[in-house]
């Protein structure tokens, strides 16, 4: 009865052994996940792990927040030696290897900035050929050219100028701009140089609005730490997290961010213990699923796409403070 239910809807004999070996590979998953425990870092991954491959499964399309955030964790997972399945990753590898099918992905348009979007798949699409997943460099230089052609005028990524501070699903132009910035450094810093250098002068230009701006001026150019730390350890709160502005509740998605940024710059006390007690505050409010509440402006909203891009930079942020690794 029970497999019976699960071939409900599948025409053929092979089709329906593929339906059952993967229900029965993600109801694995989430065993491992919700019963067996493990660390932080381990039920993120399994979260992920099962949710990357989700929505294209159920909706035959590709998304920017599970293919290309969610992904790009898993990737950086795998580099780091945590278990990975093949099939959490299969569909995604293929579609970020295909820059040229992104902007003709099915979705609502109402809901889609394909700038962004583009963006988000291409640091997927570079984190996988660090990790190694994708061996063939061609796809990585194709999204890189087509990057260089959105990049704006002043050297940014111009997106998100509806909002004032930057989320897990519009990143906000500082944020946006270093990823794009990083993918065309891991596809060719010599190649790209000219809108590399356009982009570090943007950065120089504009001061930042919020800590996530902080943050992000921190991860493109950490040798400008100075000016920077000191706004991001004075906007800490007592729980060990980072809001959006200094005060302001913590948040998963703006604490992981800053706890990328620390990774990145020579260690003091004073950033190691920020750091610590960061990784404590997203430890003490990751779920019970391996995943984190969204990161939503305003807060309290909800939105499964900002709680799978919001669950992919916490598990991101665990990964790279991870002192067993």
């Amino acid at each position: 009865m029970f497999e019976g239910r699960a071939f409900a809807g599948v025409r053929t004999r092979q089709e329906c052994v593929r339906h059952v070996v993967t229900r029965r590979f993600f109801v694995a998953i989430a065993f491992c996940s919700c019963c067996l425990g493990g660390t932080a870092e381990e039920r993120a991954v399994a979260y992920l792990a099962r949710e990357v491959p989700r929505w294209h499964r159920e909706n035959q399309c590709f998304s920017c927040h599970n293919n290309g955030d969610g992904a790009r964790a898993l990737y950086v997972a795998r580099q780091r030696h945590y278990s990975v399945p093949k099939e959490a990753l299969r569909d995604s590898t293929g579609w970020l290897m295909d820059p040229g099918k992104w902007d003709s992905n099915r979705g609502n348009p109402a809901f889609s900035d394909k700038k962004l979007a583009r963006i988000q798949f291409a640091v997927a699409l570079a984190q996988a050929v660090e990790s190694g997943a994708i061996r063939d460099r061609r796809a990585l230089i194709q999204a890189a050219d087509s990057l260089v052609r959105e990049q704006d005028a002043d050297g940014s990524w111009l997106v998100d100028t509806s909002a004032a501070v930057g989320s897990p699903v519009t990143y906000g132009p500082t944020l946006a701009t270093y990823m794009a910035r990083r993918t065309l450094e891991v596809a060719g810093a010599v190649r790209f140089r000219e809108a590399i250098a356009k982009a570090n002068g943007w950065f120089r230009a504009n001061p930042p609005r919020s800590i996530l701006d902080a943050a992000g001026l921190l991860l493109a150019l950490p040798e400008t730490a100075s000016e920077r730390l000191s706004q991001i350890l004075a906007s800490q709160n007592n729980d060990g997290g980072w809001g959006p502005v200094r005060f302001a509740p913590s948040e998963p998605f703006d604490t992981a961010v800053v706890l990328l940024a620390l990774t990145g710059i020579t260690d003091t006390d004073q950033t190691r213990g920020a750091r610590d007690r960061g990784r404590r505050f997203l430890i003490s409010s990751q779920q019970s699923s391996g995943g984190w509440l969204e990161t939503t402006r305003p807060a309290g909203a909800q939105s499964y796409a900002q709680h799978v891009s919001t669950s992919a930079w916490a598990a991101l942020a665990l990964l790279a403070t991870d002192p067993k690794r």
